[in-house]
């Protein structure tokens, strides 16, 4: 049953995240491909009413089911709780694309305690698939029922995060005929890649800056380490010792990429 797509009896904070997420996820789907007011961040960074709305939604959804636990909102900031558990939230990662109307979008949640991911939800609300995982195994749902996350360097796609200074990671790396050479090249603008990853769709996936402990990437990390991902920082080293990411369907692809990174890493301090 497990194999041909049955619905798991998942943990409750597994349910309270796939109830949270999927609320977000019903707000930016109903309001995608309208016309958007943007509340400005810095540069090319901004919200839009589909994010806020949807943000107090899936905080709604928590704060109701676990009133001691700490939330973490990319919007609304956060709200301390009496627990060493914390809820983080990003809403809508893609806003960009959203407001664009590129249908490259997620609505991530999740739940942490230390350490430890206790539960994680990323949503596609245009394709409609759940990705979710309880910190053992990963899945992904589609109409109702769970198929298993395989990792798989089959396509040779690898998606790289360009957002940032021109002297990041990413631009460097596109622009390498090494790098061309031995991966298909995607330039991907939401966490959405790393749920790709941990699916099989992607080989790989490369961003810079700071991604521990962070909304926007808490559900991607959760569900690529549970499918069996290898991910490491750009230096190939834990994700906490130092910065940005490589997250690979295998250890081959990982020491692949980590190599083809490594001649940028110091030109892009």
């Amino acid at each position: 049953m497990h194999e041909d797509g049955a619905v798991r009896t998942v943990p409750p904070d597994v349910d309270v995240a796939i109830t949270a997420a999927s609320a977000g996820a019903a707000v930016v789907r109903a309001a995608y491909g309208a016309v958007h007011v943007r509340h400005a961040k810095s540069g090319t960074d901004f919200a839009t009413e589909a994010d806020l709305e949807a943000e107090a939604a899936i905080l709604g959804v928590i704060g109701a089911a676990r009133p001691g636990d700490t939330l973490v909102g990319e919007e609304s900031g956060e709200t301390r709780g009496s627990t060493s558990r914390r809820w983080l939230v990003d809403p809508l990662c893609g806003t960009l694309n959203f407001a664009a109307q590129t249908p490259l979008l997620a609505v991530n949640v999740a739940l942490l305690d230390g350490s430890s991911c206790l539960a994680a939800v990323s949503v596609d609300p245009v394709s409609d698939e759940l990705f979710w995982t309880d910190g053992d195994g990963a899945f992904v749902r589609r109409d109702g029922s769970d198929v298993p996350l395989r990792p798989s360097p089959e396509s040779q796609l690898v998606d790289v995060n360009c957002d940032g200074p021109p002297s990041s990671v990413g631009p460097r790396l596109v622009a390498d005929p090494a790098f061309r050479a031995a991966f298909g090249t995607r330039v991907l603008s939401t966490t959405l890649a790393l749920a790709w990853v941990a699916a099989g769709r992607r080989a790989g996936y490369v961003t810079d800056g700071v991604v521990t402990d962070n909304v926007h990437f808490a559900a991607g990390l959760a569900l690529c380490q549970s499918a069996g991902c290898v991910v490491t920082d750009l230096a190939g080293q834990p994700l906490d010792s130092g910065r940005g990411l490589v997250a690979a369907a295998d250890a081959e692809t990982h020491r692949r990429l980590a190599g083809l990174v490594a001649p940028h890493l110091g030109a892009a301090d």
